[in-house]
């Protein structure tokens, strides 16, 4: 009976741990596979809408056919930045923006070509998520985590071998 009740809880535990880490891999995972690319927001220019630490996906998008209002994520030197759209000048092939929490528009404008896409969801801390995930340190950890509910499982079966063979 002891043996049962163990091989049952280690059962339990491993197939929870399991299911944790595909579930937490899921909302950066999958979205990829449809085509999205995701983003940290790591600045307030876009508060309240955007938070620091939310997680953003990003469809591609075509420069001409975006409009007034829509949130795009661009490239600016090394790094993505995410503001609104306030002016989609199609003759000059750039765009004027402004981030929500700014008080003035961005005295730069954006180049199509540095246009990644439009913002089309976004999950409040979740960025932070990505940024352990993308990180090598973080890929160890989801290994590792995994490796612990398989061998709970494994052991759960042991278990229950070990168990027959005491009642035989």
């Amino acid at each position: 009976m002891k043996g049962k009740i163990s091989a049952a809880l280690c059962n339990v535990f491993g197939v929870l741990i399991l299911l944790l880490v595909i579930a937490s891999c899921l909302p950066v995972t999958l979205p990829a596979l449809l085509g999205y690319e995701m983003y940290n927001v790591s600045s307030g220019s876009m508060e309240p809408n955007l938070p620091v630490g939310s997680l953003i996906y990003v469809k591609p998008a075509v420069p001409e056919e975006l409009s007034e209002g829509e949130i795009i994520a661009f490239w600016r030197g090394d790094s993505v930045v995410t503001h609104r759209l306030v002016e989609n000048r199609s003759l000059e092939g750039d765009f004027v923006t402004k981030g929500d929490a700014n008080q003035e528009e961005d005295l730069n404008t954006v180049p199509y070509a540095n246009l990644v896409g439009v913002v089309t969801c976004h999950i409040p801390y979740l960025g932070q998520m990505l940024v352990v995930y993308t990180s090598t340190v973080g890929k160890i950890y989801v290994i590792c985590f995994a490796a612990c509910g398989a061998m709970l499982n494994v052991l759960a079966g042991r278990i229950r071998d070990r168990a027959k063979e005491q009642q035989e």
